[in-house]
């Protein structure tokens, strides 16, 4: 965000990142040390809040390469059943970009969802992860 407030666009809110990558660089801030946030607004609020959100992390990647982090669960804010649209959201987020998401893991449908989506993001050599947590699953 800018003085402004919450930039409305995916395109307003990558100047703002561009911004904090610039001053973070001129303080000696290497690329792979700065963390961006795009803001998940709730679509609860306003239904384009997740394509922003995941519009913003593609920009962000594609035209800097730094970390990218979010409070996932924003998104699904004042919805019913709000474990199933974090988990598609996540999952979506991570193909776009998402490196350091802020989520519950503990949330089964969350947690699956981000190993799913590293799984068929090639993230997941020979699929041991997904594995090794289906018979954790089925023991329980």
């Amino acid at each position: 965000m800018n003085d402004n407030g919450i930039p409305a666009s995916p395109e307003e809110r990558t100047v703002v990142a561009e911004k904090i990558i610039e001053r973070a660089a001129r303080v000696g801030i290497s690329t792979e040390d700065i963390i961006i946030d795009p803001l998940a607004m709730t679509i609860g609020a306003d239904h384009k809040a997740g394509l922003v959100a995941l519009e913003t992390i593609k920009l962000v990647v594609r035209e800097f390469g730094v970390n990218i982090t979010m409070g996932a669960s924003n998104i699904s804010f004042g919805l019913p059943d709000r474990k199933y649209v974090n988990a598609a959201f996540i999952a979506m987020s991570i193909q776009a970009g998402l490196t350091c998401p802020i989520t519950n893991p503990l949330v089964t449908e969350v947690n699956t969802a981000v190993l799913a989506a590293d799984l068929s993001l090639g993230k997941d050599e020979f699929g041991m992860r997904w594995i090794k947590a289906y018979r954790k699953r089925q023991k329980s």
